[in-house]
């Protein structure tokens, strides 16, 4: 029996592209520890709409 951990699945959304009012939004799927970091992650993702690298902020 597989025992639970603190590890979730977390969304990340990108910042400017809701600013430019395009439709569509970029979205990644990853996971983080809820110990390590209770507070909102924040990457620098690619968006393949704006065509440049941006920060992708964690959205629930």
């Amino acid at each position: 029996m597989a025992k639970k951990g603190n590890r979730v699945q977390v969304i990340l959304e990108c910042t400017e592209h809701r600013k430019s009012g395009q439709p569509g939004a970029s979205r990644y799927i990853t996971t983080k520890n809820k110990k390590n970091t209770p507070d909102r992650m924040e990457l620098k993702k690619y968006n393949p709409v704006l065509k440049k690298m941006t920060v992708h902020r964690e959205i629930k």
